[in-house]
């Protein structure tokens, strides 16, 4: 069925973005007086410590025009995802990244000039002009690079080398994105149908194995045919981020990435570490599958189908508003409270139109809602995705409430775990409340599939991103050959002896994005295991465990990530976090088993 135009969808379901800019004529003239005050920041260039005052004057200066940055940015980025075709927003898009590119040339001698002395002259200056306590934190975090920034001149040649840098995963995106051919397969009705990115999850959860079967096959085969690029382009990315890493005096690229969240490799370490102790679990799920499939052989083209083949229950977005606010009533009455602005306020771009950006997401910034895309379609999978993108948004909303500009930032470490809160009391609430057995059996299953896909793949994935960059720093090149062997052997650990690991997946790894985004998938798993952590705590009314909670939402980034978890109670360092999701997954995997065969 074709698409509704955006400008066939009703107000009350897009986003309210005049609370940004009334019109696009007041954007377009902020964003030219913007573009202007950027030179305000240059005037401070060699000249930053030669006083308290000047300092203060820098750094406020340097602040503002962030915060105004950030402002014209989010418009034009909302306004382009909401309508991708639109050649207005096209340029617009276009024009703020090159805003953003500008502020970060122009802003780039602040940090190396700052490291020309020590801290101690910083304090110095906080008793002379006592208002830069301000913006402490931002300068602890600056002179924990110390020992990382190079010289003004290195630092901006690595500035406007950053396209450069990008360009093996941009040239994997448009190879994937556009060029790369996945074939034609027969659907369930017998049509020839395309195959590509999009529509492939609906085939691979097929009730029909023929079909699931032709997906798989034909979607490895496609990758197949480009995997002598596809391995340039990831030697590229990863051998971009060592040499960054090495030039950077970091003993690693890894140390490099978790650094900046100021994590140690002991996290990493111990989350493969705690999900290998523990495959048995997964054994167990793959075991269950098997059986609810009726299968005498369990392929990875299996893992994907539908163990419930009911049609699925549709949800008005309405029902979906309502279900979710009752659901985080756990949170308390203020909380819910404040997550109603949601709806009211109109954060949430609700339904599909033609060329909005697929997928769902929570934006914004400190001066606008904490806007929330959606492509709503009536599922119990949007219902989730209404839940857990709110969650992001909650998170935001009480953080930048809370902090000043400088400070409303939390890290990308701590980003998933609000979200997963809310989408795990979504799933305790509908369980509780739900009289359907279907319905229960829908929501233990996306449960399972959900420790499954986090847990223990992003875990894998995390594994062999290690692997991959050890291979480069070791002074090798891999070819994809290298790659595939050594992603086949992490399979065959993963799935164990009762599933047939078929030979294409080796190739898996080529089509996996989250690889050039160094060092990024392991927080997906450590997301959701402090997000089981503190929602053990909230349900079994453990003393303080809600305030806590609240008081993590609104910490900002005041804290690093771990001490910020600290804060919620959750201790990343104790094997004891990562294992109470897996003992959520083990509950899920007994209570369908009993409740499938009742």
């Amino acid at each position: 069925m074709k698409e509704k135009l955006r400008s066939e969808i009703e107000e009350k379901y897009k986003w309210d973005l005049t609370k940004i800019y009334e019109n696009d004529e007041e954007w377009e003239k902020d964003y030219k007086e913007v573009s202007n005050s950027l030179r305000t920041i240059e005037k401070y260039k060699g000249k930053i410590l030669e006083s308290a005052n000047t300092l203060f004057e820098m750094v406020t200066t340097y602040f503002n025009v962030a915060r105004k940055v950030e402002k014209v940015y989010i418009y034009a980025h909302l306004n382009y995802d909401a309508e991708t075709g639109n050649t207005k927003y096209q340029n617009y898009d276009g024009m703020v990244k090159n805003l953003y590119r500008d502020f970060g040339v122009i802003s780039s001698y602040i940090e190396p000039e700052l490291l020309e002395s020590d801290y101690s002259k910083i304090e110095e200056y906080y008793k002379e002009v006592p208002a830069l306590l301000d913006y402490k934190n931002f300068f602890i975090e600056i002179f924990r690079y110390k020992d990382h920034v190079l010289s003004e001149k290195e630092e901006t040649i690595i500035s406007k080398l950053s396209n450069v840098l990008s360009n093996a995963e941009d040239t994997y995106e448009k190879l994937t994105d556009t060029d790369l051919s996945l074939g034609e397969i027969k659907d369930e009705e017998g049509n020839i149908v395309k195959l590509n990115d999009s529509n492939y999850g609906k085939y691979i959860s097929s009730k029909d194995r023929r079909l699931r079967f032709d997906a798989f096959t034909n979607m490895y085969k496609g990758y197949s045919s480009v995997k002598n690029t596809i391995a340039s382009t990831m030697y590229g990315a990863v051998n971009s981020n060592v040499v960054i890493a090495n030039l950077k005096n970091y003993d690693s690229a890894i140390k490099a990435s978790l650094y900046a969240d100021n994590v140690t490799t002991d996290i990493y370490d111990n989350l493969i570490k705690t999900v290998n102790n523990n495959l048995d679990t997964l054994f167990k799920y793959y075991s269950l599958r098997k059986d609810v499939l009726g299968l005498t052989e369990l392929h990875l083209y299996d893992l994907y189908a539908n163990l419930i083949e009911s049609a699925e229950k549709k949800y008005t977005f309405e029902e979906a508003k309502d279900i979710v606010l009752n659901a985080l009533k756990p949170l308390g009455e203020n909380y819910v409270k404040d997550a109603t602005k949601a709806f009211t306020e109109r954060w949430v771009d609700v339904y599909p139109n033609e060329t909005k950006r697929s997928g769902a997401y929570s934006g914004g910034c400190y001066d606008t809602y904490p806007y929330m895309l959606l492509n709503y379609q009536g599922r119990l999978n949007d219902v989730s995705t209404l839940a857990h993108e709110l969650g992001h948004s909650m998170h935001s909303y009480y953080s930048r409430k809370n902090n000043s500009y400088q400070d409303a930032d939390y890290k990308i470490f701590v980003a998933e775990v609000a979200s997963t809160v809310n989408e795990l009391l979504l799933c305790k609430y509908l369980l509780k409340e739900s009289q359907d057995k279907e319905v229960k059996l829908s929501i233990l299953n996306r449960l399972m599939e959900l420790f499954k896909g986090t847990i223990y793949r992003q875990t894998m994935f995390a594994e062999f991103e290690k692997d991959m960059y050890e291979i480069v720093e070791q002074g090798n090149i891999f070819t994809w050959e290298d790659l595939s062997n050594m992603y086949y052997d992490l399979n065959k650990k993963y799935f164990g002896n009762d599933v047939v690991v078929d030979e294409d997946i080796k190739y898996e790894w080529s089509r996996i994005p989250h690889f050039y985004y160094n060092f990024y998938v392991y927080k997906y798993a450590t997301g959701l295991s402090a997000a089981c952590f503190i929602v053990d705590n909230i349900l079994s009314g453990k003393e303080n465990a809600l305030e806590s909670y609240l008081e993590f939402l609104s910490a900002g980034s005041k804290y690093y990530p771990l001490e910020e978890l600290k804060i919620a109670g959750v201790d990343m360092t104790d094997p004891k976090v990562v294992e109470s999701a897996i003992k959520m997954f083990d509950e899920a995997i007994n209570e369908f088993n009993e409740l499938y065969n009742s």
